[in-house]
């Protein structure tokens, strides 16, 4: 049955896997499922097979190898690039996450709570100002962490609308050109950007990796443009998409909220909840360089591997009680943010950004609600990060 899936498909519950995954949430913990172009690819369901796996060097993550499966077109468009860090394996992924590692470490991330306390005070001084009313993906969840990454990177902010805008269409398209152009843009920028940091150093994370691993010989201005471009990306991607569907799904479990509200000192648990529950990065992809036995199947070298992230962190097995938000449950296991080598090397920035936002948010403004019916509040397609697409809310 499972074997007529297609993956990936659009979410019924912005908070929610999609409906039509059920089979593949009641059947083996591999299964097949179908690509959009009609390939056959193993999709992993299973917690213990998903974590077992994502730390095998036999799956790759090289992009560029022709057998690396492709959910959409858009996508396959673009494996002929060399994707920096999230496309490479060991020995060269090791090295460029080493001269990462240091400016996303617990003590760092710390040093910058401050500043993200007071980005977010700032944002929500100007809704106060402007309200009540406000629409809260533009006003709120998109600036936060874009603000922060790009005072992190050592990237303007006056050019978010630039990268924010190059960003949404790698991410959403429509089509293979809009991709293709979105990408040689975001590129040039930052070309010109390294150029200009050459001749007058800043103090940005970019900066630095400019004077000492550029200048040293360490790396070149194309593998330094590609980091870049995923830490800028992903940098306010994610965290934006999880402070808005956050907030939406807050707002629609009421009993959860008013406790989360009575005590603040959950909101960390609760960030770790949401981020099982919303798994709002669902697919990740890798491709079998040699044969593997798992969870009773066998994958085959060149066969397609997808992680179906929403459906691994809803494993009965590991989360009593599933479908249920519950921040009192163990859930630092949760694959959220992968596993293995590859595993997010910004999660404690995204932590950080999230509990300041909503802790903040639900406690400056406690008549908070949605501004619209939430059955017409338009969220984002399956072939994409989760996320709103728009949160109209009031207070």
């Amino acid at each position: 049955m499972s074997d007529a899936v297609a993956f990936p498909q659009d979410r019924t519950c912005p908070y929610h896997p999609p409906a039509a995954y059920q089979p593949l949430r009641e059947g083996r913990p591999l299964s097949r499922v179908t690509l959009f172009d009609g390939r056959s690819v193993w999709v992993v369901t299973g917690h213990a097979e998903a974590r077992a796996l994502l730390s095998d060097g036999r799956l790759s993550t090289d992009r560029t190898n022709e057998a690396f499966p492709a959910p959409t077109a858009r996508f396959k468009g673009l494996q002929n690039r060399r994707t920096a860090l999230l496309g490479v394996d060991d020995p060269e992924h090791n090295t460029q996450r080493r001269m990462l590692i240091p400016s996303f470490s617990v003590k760092r991330t710390a040093a910058l709570r401050p500043r993200i306390q007071e980005t977010v005070d700032r944002l929500i001084d100007a809704m106060e100002a402007r309200g009540p009313g406000a629409e809260l993906v533009g006003d709120f969840a998109l600036p936060v962490p874009s603000m922060v990454i790009c005072a992190l990177l050592g990237v303007p902010y006056e050019d978010h609308d630039f990268f924010e805008e190059q960003s949404r269409r790698l991410l959403r398209g429509p089509s293979v050109a809009d991709v293709e152009e979105a990408r040689d843009r975001l590129d040039a920028y930052l070309e010109d950007l390294i150029r200009r940091k050459r001749a007058e150093p800043g103090d940005g994370l970019l900066d630095e990796l400019v004077s000492t691993r550029l200048e040293a010989g360490e790396t070149d201005v194309e593998e330094l443009v590609s980091l870049a471009g995923i830490l800028l990306i992903a940098g306010h991607e994610t965290t934006a998409n999880m402070i808005s569907l956050g907030t939406f799904t807050l707002l629609r479990h009421p009993e959860q909220l008013a406790e989360l509200r009575s005590d603040p000192a959950l909101m960390p648990e609760a960030v770790e909840e949401l981020m099982r529950y919303l798994s709002i990065a669902d697919g990740m992809l890798r491709v079998a360089t040699r044969e593997i036995e798992v969870g009773g199947v066998t994958i085959r070298p060149d066969d397609g591997v997808v992680f179906s992230t929403s459906v691994i962190n809803r494993d009965g097995s590991v989360f009593a009680e599933p479908d249920a938000l519950d921040w009192h449950r163990p859930t630092r296991h949760h694959l959220a943010f992968g596993f293995g080598i590859h595993q997010c090397l910004g999660q404690n920035l995204a932590r950080a950004e999230m509990e300041i936002a909503l802790g903040t948010l639900f406690e400056r403004l406690p008549g908070l609600r949605l501004a619209a019916d939430p059955d017409r509040i338009p969220f984002k397609p399956g072939d994409t990060i989760q996320g709103m697409l728009e949160l109209p809310v009031t207070w």
